[in-house]
């Protein structure tokens, strides 16, 4: 049995809310992931994703200025480090999500994709 810890990213990429769409696009593409992490100290407030970009910037010709908590996922869901990664995917599907950050006792402890899971799962 796979579960997520054993598929999980814990090199995490973050931002805060006020980073602005184009920084955290810039992060995001730096470190090859297409999700960051949107924390407030650390607090989990977000999920900002590839699809979040496509959506501000076909939203707003001035969106790269504006700060990724206009476009981001608010109090995403989230999964648990034990949880089985079928239970992710079938998640994922469910609801339509590439991407679940991973909390363990309120902290943030990783973030899982649907191909890490699909890959190793």
């Amino acid at each position: 049995m796979t579960v997520i810890r054993d598929v999980m990213s814990i090199d995490l990429t973050k931002v805060s809310p006020g980073t602005t769409v184009a920084d955290a696009a810039t992060t995001m593409s730096t470190h090859q992931v297409g999700a960051a992490l949107v924390l407030d100290g650390e607090r989990l407030v977000g999920i900002f994703t590839e699809r979040d970009v496509l959506r501000a910037v076909g939203s707003d010709f001035d969106a790269e200025h504006h700060a990724v908590s206009e476009f981001m996922t608010r109090d995403p869901k989230t999964i648990g480090p034990d949880v089985e990664a079928q239970e992710a995917l079938e998640s994922m599907f469910a609801f339509g999500f590439r991407h679940l950050p991973v909390v363990d006792e309120g902290r943030v402890v990783g973030i899982v994709s649907m191909r890490d899971v699909t890959r190793r799962g």
